[in-house]
């Protein structure tokens, strides 16, 4: 679609956020699972909910518009999502530092996420979309909810990441010791 109006281009937008939240509908449950921490676990979980329902906000403004939402491949999600993917599979990671990486990857995601409903929020407003821009605003509110629990979550899993290395740390050291200490 050639993008000559910011009409056409709002559209061209929204499409590629509607596929970055389904690609994000399929990676949440992955995230979820590959958490240790519950409080990880159960915050995508209920992200998943709420994506879904970003999805849904995402179609009733297509369909208030004659529009289809499909027809737009969200390249730059699909890379975070890949990104997510490398983190779950690092099996040489686990635990608490498996966790922070996790939330590094989710806050990308929301940064883009955040950043995209900016955008198609004020081109709605721009163009006089208000119901749209409203529901936009609204996801757009929700998205900056999540970054804020991801950091809050991030401050306590990263301090336990920290102490579990310091441990291992501290262990080989005194293996060390022992090691030394054995040897005639």
């Amino acid at each position: 679609m050639e993008k000559n109006t910011l009409r056409e281009l709002y559209l061209e937008e929204l499409r590629d956020i509607y596929d970055a939240e389904n690609q994000l509908i399929k990676a949440l449950p992955k995230m979820a699972e590959a958490a240790t921490s519950e409080d990880l676990r159960s915050g995508f979980e209920q992200h998943l909910e709420q994506t879904r329902e970003h999805a849904r906000r995402i179609e009733r403004i297509f369909s208030n518009l004659g529009e289809k939402p499909t027809g737009k491949k969200c390249k730059a999600m699909q890379g975070l999502v890949a990104e997510g993917k490398e983190m779950i599979d690092d099996e040489d990671i686990e635990g608490e530092v498996k966790d922070a990486g996790l939330i590094s990857s989710a806050q990308r995601v929301e940064h883009y996420e955040i950043a995209a409903y900016g955008t198609v929020r004020t081109y709605a407003s721009i163009l006089g979309e208000e119901d749209a821009a409203s529901l936009l605003e609204q996801t757009l509110t929700e998205e900056k909810e999540t970054d804020e629990k991801l950091s809050e979550l991030a401050e306590g899993i990263n301090a336990e990441a920290s102490e579990a290395e310091s441990g291992t740390t501290a262990d080989r050291r005194v293996s060390n010791r022992n090691a030394k200490a054995a040897r005639p």
